[in-house]
């Protein structure tokens, strides 16, 4: 009979033990969670910090893409810096893919869309997975695109024709800060890949009034001595 007690006491500890073990377990995952963002907003539209103007440099995109846009990289075009993306941000991080019911652009979005994307597809795209966190519409969304490219000057020494170079990334930075007022290294990254020019991103408040500080962001800045800026064709 004490034999029989004590197996059923064991048998009341183990799974007291096991329940404690499976509690302290949900408990370690919903952390997890909060530390990721799940519970700063997550994918929330409009729960964002600031946003990011990503300007891609397109002899790159058009050189080193596996399938590049036909109409983005067609003979004559010669694009230099085009617009990726704007791009809503956390302080650490990113939301994407906000709407579980994606609201497909308009026709007028996308005329709108149209006068800063190089491409219609890349513009369909920043939508379903940008766009859609910043708590706007379509249009709207477009429109802040518009409004944030029209915000920043390209430096001189990017626009028009011209032969390959080779430049430091910390060059490339301060040629932005040079031709835009308010604007500083720790406000904005220099993305390269290949050894190559791949990006420049700047920093804008929310509601797109100014330059913000990004710290996290700025320290991935491109850590090679100097990269290629690829002549526009």
């Amino acid at each position: 009979m004490r034999d029989g007690q004590a197996g059923g006491r064991g048998l009341r500890v183990r799974r007291g033990i096991a329940a404690a073990l499976a509690a302290a377990l949900l408990s370690a995952t919903g952390a997890g969670a909060q530390d990721q963002g799940g519970f700063r907003g997550g994918d929330r539209p409009g729960a964002f910090d600031f946003y990011v103007l990503a300007l891609s440099w397109s002899p790159t995109y058009c050189e080193t893409a596996a399938r590049p846009d036909q109409r983005q990289c067609a003979p004559g075009r010669d694009l230099g810096f085009v617009v990726h993306g704007l791009w809503p941000q956390y302080e650490r991080g990113y939301p994407q893919n906000c709407s579980a019911v994606e609201r497909a652009p308009t026709r007028q979005a996308m005329e709108i869309a149209g006068e800063v994307y190089p491409s219609e597809g890349l513009a369909r795209y920043e939508w379903r997975k940008h766009g859609t966190c910043s708590g706007l519409d379509p249009a709207a969304y477009f429109r802040a695109t518009r409004e944030a490219r029209a915000a920043v000057t390209i430096p001189e020494a990017f626009q028009g024709a011209g032969p390959d170079r080779r430049l430091a990334p910390i060059e490339i930075a301060r040629l932005f800060v040079a031709a835009n007022r308010g604007l500083r290294p720790d406000m904005m990254q220099v993305a390269c890949a290949r050894d190559a020019l791949q990006e420049v991103r700047i920093c804008l408040t929310k509601d797109l009034r100014g330059f913000t500080p990004c710290p996290d962001l700025a320290r991935q800045n491109c850590r090679a001595r100097e990269v290629t800026v690829g002549a526009a064709r």
